[in-house]
């Protein structure tokens, strides 16, 4: 079962937990992790187990977070700085907590959303007796297949999610700065405009000024 660490994140920090318990044990969960924050995950894995760990920052600053792998004993098997995305795929040395970290302790002002898939073992048979040594029969052979596929379907649904939400917050970032950089263009043209106005009537007022004395 996989287990969490806060931390130096805080608590309102979560956006979205989906956690799908089988005999293939499989974590997916998408947080926010503010500045200066480190998030920690634990998972009790057994001896000989193969393990995937695929994550993903899908907004703030340049899409980038550090991650950290480390066994039982507190050997490193895993670790990165500054990645948007990445995958790795481990088997298991020795029985007991597993643990794995997301930072964003080198960001002093933005805040992170990042995704991560933690899968655990193996996925079980669709036929109880799918490994017996005689061959499937037509429909179970065409059930297998199905379910791959759908399997094959949901992972690319997962992507192209989290695809489409980076894509979402990169243009309203953009169209965040353009709005902005329209307002800071307006107040320079008011601000250019009222200074050419006062900068004309200075010319006319000397003439004014000299008209009179030669009068006079």
């Amino acid at each position: 079962m996989l287990l969490r660490d806060s931390g130096t994140a805080r608590p309102w920090g979560w956006l979205m937990l989906l956690v799908v318990a089988c005999a293939t044990r499989a974590s997916e969960i998408t947080f926010e992790l503010p500045d200066n924050a480190k998030q920690c995950f634990y998972e009790e894995i057994v001896q000989g187990t193969k393990c995937t760990l695929e994550f993903q920052v899908i907004t703030g600053g340049r899409y980038d977070v550090d991650c950290r792998l480390e066994g039982p004993d507190g050997a490193i098997l895993y670790k990165e700085t500054k990645k948007q995305y990445d995958s790795f795929t481990f088997t298991a040395s020795r029985n007991g907590t597993y643990k794995f970290c997301f930072s964003n302790e080198f960001s002093t002002f933005t805040h992170k959303t990042v995704y991560f898939d933690f899968q655990v073992g193996e996925d079980p048979p669709l036929f109880p007796s799918e490994n017996r040594a005689t061959a499937l029969t037509q429909m179970e052979s065409a059930c297998v297949s199905i379910h791959e596929a759908l399997k094959s379907v949901m992972d690319y649904q997962t992507h192209f999610r989290l695809r489409e939400a980076q894509g979402r917050s990169r243009a309203e970032d953009l169209n965040t700065r353009v709005a902005y950089w329209s307002i800071g263009e307006a107040i320079i043209l008011l601000v250019v405009s009222i200074g050419q106005i006062f900068l004309l009537k200075s010319f006319f007022s000397d003439k004014r000024t000299t008209t009179t004395r030669v009068g006079s």
